[in-house]
């Protein structure tokens, strides 16, 4: 049970490196909560907020959406990172960056173009 939706909670949001940040972009929290609804399943959140210092510490860019609090790497519990990415990438067509790896998925709520991608 989470404190902002039905399955996030505000502390699974804030930067790995333990400085605090965790104000998480609430359009991003409602597409996570959406995937979430729609498989009925749980989710790990690996990485959401990250400030610049962790953030180049683990080798990402500063345009980085995480540095942003609009961006969430997620482990959905029961669908394949295929299955949640097909899913979003239709229902949110032409809006937002969705990423797939081999274990998460990557859900932002960038401005502009959209962006979509395969790492595995």
């Amino acid at each position: 049970m989470g404190d902002i939706t039905a399955n996030l909670s505000r502390h699974e949001f804030a930067c790995n490196c333990g400085c605090g940040f965790d104000s998480m972009d609430v359009e991003t929290v409602r597409v996570v909560q959406d995937v979430c609804d729609h498989f009925l399943c749980a989710v790990v959140i690996n990485s959401a907020c990250r400030c610049y210092e962790y953030n180049r510490l683990i080798g990402s860019k500063d345009s980085s959406q995480h540095t942003k609090a609009r961006a969430c790497d997620c482990d959905f519990k029961g669908p394949t990172v295929q299955t949640v990415h097909d899913y979003l990438t239709n229902k949110y067509a032409g809006r937002f960056g969705f990423g797939v790896y081999e274990t998460f998925n990557h859900i932002d709520t960038r401005s502009g173009s959209p962006a979509r991608w395969d790492q595995r």
